[in-house]
């Protein structure tokens, strides 16, 4: 890896770069799922190559290649100078960094059992029990359960002398139980929606999250939303779960402070942002409970968004996002740090992969936990509902207004949970809907949740962002929005 990465270094410097950076990346994954009784996919991948950032002329150019012989990465270096050669030409002003200093380090993330050394038999014979318990239950019309895992080994060097080396093991696993009836599909999954369960570590994760020991309860609820009332419309106060609360912080916080979204510089996936710049320690984002924080540490937990230094070098932080309710932060990176009068990076910029350019991405984004017990939060709650599990989620293009669907609910009649709901649904605007919360539970019922999907650039990356919650409550909200009664 050295080797190729020093190389193609003094390449580009050779050429006339004022400055470089270089990441080789080896990427191994391995995904297996199975669907109603039968092995669905088995396949694995690995991919090795590097990826060449170069400042000439004062503007970036980038290029990458897999083709790593000398007279491939020579190529590579060669053609990531031009480009910055040819960008200079439309700069309206050059690319200033912030500070770092130069670093020498190697991190590897927690992994207490590599997932490569299961056996693939193994994981399907535990996947496809799991797919019979969902299948006992009668009703149940298509069972899917997968595993996924991930390890990426990485060497990042500058020409400020900085040399990194990091390996990163993910795991995600998870199931599905869909029911058909009456033209009508409800279901349920676990142990979120969308894949699953995602953490930075070994196969631990699985046995952690115990499959089997959940699929009859899913299987049972995926049915039972058949037989269940609608969720009403109106106005009512809702309990959120923790993994919806992590996608609504997700949608409604996350990509909303990423800066280069602000700025216009990156619009193309999702649009860009209301948090322009004036908003900066002036706007009154959500209640005084309400403490966030952008928190890639590894003392932060095993989220997706966990790492010891980000794509640019830079180590990683934990940076106040909201405090006491006021919006205080953004996600930045060396070039955009000045924007907001940062003189450092806050160390969130990151790559799909070797062939793609580095992107100011979601770290761990997290709501910090309050003092409340679940029991006594619904005891304390007369007329409301309480939502779990996302199911669809909608957010306009500068992150203002949004409407989410979860697969269950339950109403809540004079602190009671009662009757169970069926596509239960809420909306809103972002700054009213975390103005109106008024009670966030306690650190015994935080979850670190993945997700591994979130899109962004163009060409698009996907790129795995992690986000704590604990379930929380917020008044006055408008919920049965977006399905009909």
């Amino acid at each position: 890896m050295k080797d190729f990465a020093q190389r193609a270094l003094d390449t580009a410097l050779a050429r006339g770069a004022t400055y470089v950076d270089v990441r080789v990346v080896d990427i191994r994954q391995r995904y297996l799922s199975t669907k109603n009784g039968q092995c669905a996919q088995v396949r694995e991948s690995q991919s090795c190559g590097l990826g060449i950032r170069a400042i000439a002329d004062g503007a970036w150019g980038f290029a990458s290649t897999d083709d790593l012989t000398r007279a491939g990465v020579d190529k590579a270096a060669a053609l990531a100078v031009e480009i910055g050669r040819s960008s200079a030409l439309a700069k309206k002003q050059d690319v200033r960094l912030a500070p770092e200093e130069k670093i020498a380090d190697r991190w590897a993330g927690r992994c207490q059992i590599d997932p490569f050394t299961v056996p693939v038999s193994s994981c399907l014979d535990l996947l496809l029990k799991v797919d019979g318990e969902l299948r006992k239950v009668k009703g149940v019309t298509l069972a899917e359960a997968l595993m996924d895992f991930r390890r990426l080994e990485q060497l990042f060097l500058s020409s400020l002398g900085t040399e990194i080396y990091q390996v990163k093991t993910q795991t995600g696993a998870g199931f599905v139980a869909t029911s058909f009836c009456d033209n009508e599909i409800q279901k349920r999954s676990y142990a979120n929606s969308f894949g699953g369960q995602y953490q930075t570590k070994g196969y631990e994760l699985v046995e952690e999250l115990d499959l089997l020991g959940n699929a009859p309860r899913i299987a049972e609820e995926a049915v039972a939303l058949h037989r269940c009332e609608q969720c009403p419309a109106g106005v009512k106060d809702i309990i959120l779960g923790s993994s919806q609360l992590g996608l609504q912080i997700h949608e409604s916080i996350g990509h909303p402070i990423e800066l280069d979204r602000v700025l216009g510089t990156e619009a193309n996936f999702a649009g860009m942002s209301f948090l322009t710049l004036e908003k900066l320690r002036k706007l009154k984002y959500a209640s005084d409970i309400v403490n966030v924080v952008a928190d890639a540490t590894p003392a932060h937990g095993p989220g997706l968004g966990t790492f010891a230094y980000d794509d640019e070098g830079v180590p990683a932080h934990a940076t106040p996002i909201i405090k006491d309710g006021l919006f205080v932060g953004y996600l930045t990176s060396r070039e955009t740090a000045a924007a907001v009068g940062d003189t450092r990076s806050n160390g969130a910029m990151r790559a799909e992969s070797w062939n793609r350019i580095p992107l100011i991405r979601m770290t761990n984004v997290s709501l910090l936990p309050g003092a409340w017990k679940l029991e006594d939060l619904i005891a304390d709650t007369d007329d409301g509902i309480y939502m779990e599990t996302n199911r669809s989620w909608s957010i306009d293009d500068r992150r203002h207004n949004f409407q989410f669907g979860t697969e269950i609910g339950w109403e809540i009649k004079g602190g009671k949970k009662t009757r169970m709901l069926k596509n239960p649904s809420y909306g809103g605007i972002t700054t009213d809907f975390w103005n109106s919360c008024d009670a966030i539970c306690g650190p015994e019922y935080w979850t670190l949740w993945g997700t591994p999907n979130c899109g962004k650039g163009q060409p698009m990356q996907t790129m795995g962002t992690g986000h704590g919650a604990a379930p929380a409550r917020f008044r006055k909200v408008q919920v049965g929005v977006a399905y009909g009664n």
